[in-house]
């Protein structure tokens, strides 16, 4: 029997199904509230439930302290009501952003590359094309079991009936090392779900774009990119991507002939930290820390390891550029659950 959720202080009710989470329940309905990571690891969905109760799941004992359970609050990504509840959260809305209802797709997979050392492209046709905002994600079912995992589209949201993903190898991961690296195959069948996050282009946003991208942290940059360019969005952009090695670096040629195709208008400047080539050398904070002694007047995107951002955010708070102008996207595993892994609260998505 559905529960009844009522979101205060705007009074909308949802019916959230018996396994269902409140977070997944309300971005079906269309109802946009503060989400990041989807699988009770980051805390950004943290809310009050201020009647009813609710069952806790695998929220993070990290992102949702003890005390904090005891005071009624709840990661809505992870708390499945036990009845009829009412939560006080924050209702996101942005002037000029359309926010797009979660649905479930069903899609065939068409292409499996290596563009880089334990890297796989992941091309997947849908049955129905996804309404999505560049830089959004979609969160794919594993094959026989519950569980999910969470993957950035690289494609612009003008290609939305065949998706593009990078998928990072994570050693004795379930969903990479044990289903994409070794048994995924062109014919399979994926389901999945989405759009998901907050992390995406804010198209009303002119100032020029600062990107910074570390691993596969280039693919909703990409999809960010290749939409400003195909919109033909006012907005310049200057990426950087840092990788360890050439092997880790994919994509590199097919960046670089964008930016060739496209003069004035993206920049691309790839980085490396551990190997001697004809690029640039380094970290990619220490990158940017040569080109930019200021960043103000500018809106960044920084996706990637969530060490790799925080340690970006620093360098661009130092050149002034501010919070409110830094959008970011922390690429957390199953094992940050375990060693307490928590995004700054301080930074919009």
């Amino acid at each position: 029997m559905p529960r009844r959720v009522t979101i205060e202080p705007v009074g909308r009710e949802v019916d959230c199904g018996d396994d269902q989470t409140i977070l997944d329940a309300c971005l079906r309905a269309g109802v946009w509230l503060p989400h990041a990571c989807t699988h009770g690891t980051c805390g950004t969905c943290k809310a009050r439930i201020v009647a009813g109760e609710v069952d806790h799941g695998e929220a993070s004992p990290f992102a949702l302290m003890d005390f904090e359970r005891d005071e009624g609050m709840a990661l809505l990504c992870s708390a499945i009501p036990l009845g009829d509840v009412v939560v006080e959260a924050d209702v996101e809305a942005e002037p000029g952003v359309e926010l797009f209802a979660v649905e479930d797709r069903v899609g065939r997979v068409v292409a499996v590359e290596e563009p880089g050392r334990d890297i796989r492209r992941l091309r997947i046709a849908l049955d129905r094309p996804l309404r999505f905002n560049a830089g959004q994600y979609v969160s794919l079912k594993l094959p026989g079991s519950d569980e999910t995992r969470s993957y950035s589209l690289a494609n612009p949201p003008s290609v939305g009936s065949e998706l593009e993903l990078h998928v990072k190898r994570t050693p004795g991961g379930k969903a990479s090392d044990g289903w994409i690296f070794s048994r995924l195959a062109v014919g399979d069948s994926i389901e999945l779900a989405g759009p998901f996050g907050r992390f995406f282009l804010r198209p009303q946003r002119s100032e020029p774009v600062l990107m910074v991208a570390g691993g596969t942290g280039l693919a909703p940059l990409m999809s960010m990119i290749r939409h400003i360019l195909d919109v033909g969005l006012p907005q310049t952009v200057c990426l950087y991507h840092g990788a360890r090695s050439r092997a880790d670096l994919y994509d590199a040629d097919r960046l670089a002939d964008l930016a060739d195709k496209h003069p004035g208008r993206l920049r691309y400047v790839p980085c490396l930290s551990e190997e001697a080539w004809d690029g640039r050398r380094g970290l990619v904070t220490e990158v940017i820390a040569e080109d930019f002694s200021r960043c103000a007047g500018h809106v960044a995107y920084v996706c990637g390891p969530p060490p790799m951002v925080d340690a970006t955010l620093k360098v661009l708070m130092e050149r002034r550029l501010f919070p409110r102008d830094i959008y970011r996207e922390d690429f957390y595993d199953e094992s940050d659950k375990a060693n307490g892994a928590v995004r700054s609260p301080l930074l919009r998505r």
